[in-house]
């Protein structure tokens, strides 16, 4: 390792409450433009499926994924915890179902209160003023909003001609550039930026899709952000490279991208048929469950094909 990120907390541009960073570049003309382009014919999803044994991240002992049935045709008839009788039970088929789950599991997108820099989150919130007994009333995902806006694939692997970058590679902002201009992009204020790096092209095998991602340095993830990218998001677990390259920081691209830059993360994103059908620009459409106060929440990405200006 032996050098230090030396990442500290932003004050948001935009007021002392804000609790949108980055968002904030989401307006509605921005969303007009985008939609105003979509070719309506096709549609991707970017998210993968939850299942009981699925790949999740465990290493600091979150539990895994877990769905579990509380009612049943035939035991609503045994139960008749409804009261109703057995006549109607039988005639009524009822399922229910109970789900358990880390909020950073499947595809998701990381809030602004996920990870923070000596006590404090992005825009100066306290963890001794502003963490309740069951979670920050700053920074949470309740606060995302729809994001209707541009999403921009950085294909790093194919733009180096491999299916998947190795482990552990730090991409760099040549490789970023590199892409863009591959795909003749550039990245505007607003814009989400999707970092492939062919790990999704593993799923759902736990030992290739987790551990030792190739996935942004430091020094990309400032180029990125100095972009004005609303959100990043990328095909593997943590969006940056692991395991840190900095002795004072074990995730430094998490504590840019949420507590300096103000970047909300989206992580675990599909993004094999984008880079099989060659589409490197789309409107994005992603919303997260409104869990109040949760550090990330799950999100379902749609990416829609633009049409030429």
């Amino acid at each position: 390792m032996g050098q230090r990120a030396d990442i500290k907390v932003t004050t948001s541009p935009w007021g002392p409450e804000d609790e949108l960073g980055a968002l904030n570049h989401l307006t509605p003309a921005k969303s007009a433009a985008v939609l105003a382009r979509v070719d309506g014919t096709r549609s991707y999803d970017l998210s993968i499926d939850y299942f009981v044994g699925m790949p999740s991240f465990q290493a600091a002992g979150d539990p895994g994924y877990q769905i579990f049935m509380s009612h049943t045709p035939e035991g609503t008839v045994v139960d008749n915890l409804n009261g109703v009788g057995e006549a109607r039970n039988r005639h009524v088929c009822y399922s229910g179902d109970v789900v358990f789950m880390y909020t950073h599991t499947g595809t998701h997108i990381d809030a602004l209160n996920h990870f923070g820099v000596d006590g404090q989150i992005y825009n100066n919130f306290k963890a001794d003023e502003h963490l309740g007994s069951r979670g920050w009333v700053k920074g949470g995902a309740e606060v995302i909003p729809p994001i209707i806006t541009r999403g921009i694939l950085l294909d790093i692997a194919k733009s180096k001609g491999v299916d998947c970058l190795p482990d552990s590679y730090a991409i760099t902002v040549e490789d970023c550039q590199k892409a863009l201009a591959d795909a003749g992009l550039t990245l505007e204020p607003g814009d989400v930026a999707f970092v492939r790096t062919g790990r999704m092209r593993y799923w759902p095998e736990g030992s290739k899709v987790l551990g030792n991602p190739p996935g942004l340095g430091l020094e990309a993830a400032n180029w990125l952000t100095g972009q004005g990218i609303s959100a990043i998001a990328a095909d593997q677990e943590c969006v940056e490279v692991g395991p840190s390259q900095h002795e004072d920081n074990w995730l430094p691209g998490h504590c840019h991208f949420l507590a300096e830059a103000g970047v909300p993360m989206i992580e675990l994103a599909n993004l094999e048929e984008l880079s099989r059908d060659d589409i490197s620009e789309f409107c994005l459409i992603a919303a997260p469950i409104r869990l109040r106060g949760a550090s990330g929440s799950p999100l379902r990405p749609i990416a829609m094909p633009l049409r030429d200006n």
